[in-house]
This record gives structure tokens, C-alpha cells and sequence, in this order.
């Protein structure tokens, strides 16, 4: 019988990104959802219901989509943030080892999470900006 807890983890190193390597790409796939979402929702709204007085529900659906895709994208960023920060990384990453690569891997994470949040946002200017399906 085990009495006491066995940590896998040690808390203070970032944790080996090799085992979710799709983590890289899931921040550019939520904008890239977004994106198809908003634009198939638009030209289906626009196509069947161009109602001005009706617009509003498509605002709040887009509205609804981005938030959802923001949240994601924030929570993805985040914790690749974690993991990079974790270990008090040195710079650059020049050294071929398992820790350089899980910190690289944390970095380009988080910058394209930033850049996915950034074109998320381009996005639903499209919509401000434009304002009806004419």
C-alpha cells in the first residue's frame, strides 16, 4: 500500500512538450474555425434572411463564435506561456536537448496563439466595419 503521493512531474522544469506536439497548432486551428464559422454563418444568413431589422442575431452569433474562439486561444497562449517561462530558460535556444526544445516549442506556441488572438480579432472587424450584406 503506498502511503505517500509519487510526483511525475517536477514542477519547477517545463513539462516535455514531445507528448502533444498538436499543441502548436491548436491556437492557428481555433482562428482558422472561427474564421469558416463566421464567414459560412454570414454567407448563409445573407443568402436567406438579409433582413436589416434581423442583422442582430447574426451580430450576437459572430459575437458568441469569438468569444468562445478568444477564451481558447487566451487558455492556449497561457499555458504555453507557463511551460516556456518554467525553468528560468536561457537564450537562445542553441543547444539540441530536450529542455531547448520543449522551451522553444513554448515559445512559438505562445507567439502564434498571440498572432491567432490578433487575427481573430481582424476578423470581427470585417463585420463592424461592413455592417450589412449589401
Amino acid at each position: 500500500m503506498m502511503t505517500g503521493s509519487i510526483r511525475k512531474h517536477d514542477e519547477s522544469r517545463p513539462k516535455p512538450i514531445r507528448d502533444r506536439l498538436w499543441w502548436v497548432v491548436s491556437a492557428p486551428s481555433l482562428w482558422a474555425l472561427h474564421f469558416l464559422a463566421c464567414y459560412i454563418t454570414a454567407a448563409i444568413w445573407c443568402e436567406k434572411a438579409s433582413h436589416p431589422e434581423q442583422m442582430s442575431f447574426l451580430y450576437a452569433l459572430i459575437t458568441g463564435y469569438s468569444v468562445v474562439a478568444l477564451v481558447g486561444i487566451a487558455a492556449v497562449g497561457w499555458l504555453s506561456y507557463r511551460n516556456f517561462r518554467r525553468g528560468d530558460p536561457p537564450l537562445p535556444y542553441d543547444f539540441d536537448d530536450p529542455q531547448d526544445r520543449t522551451h522553444f516549442i513554448g515559445f512559438t506556441t505562445f507567439l502564434l496563439a498571440a498572432l491567432s488572438g490578433i487575427a481573430t480579432l481582424f476578423t470581427v472587424l470585417v463585420f463592424v466595419l461592413v455592417g450589412t450584406c449589401d
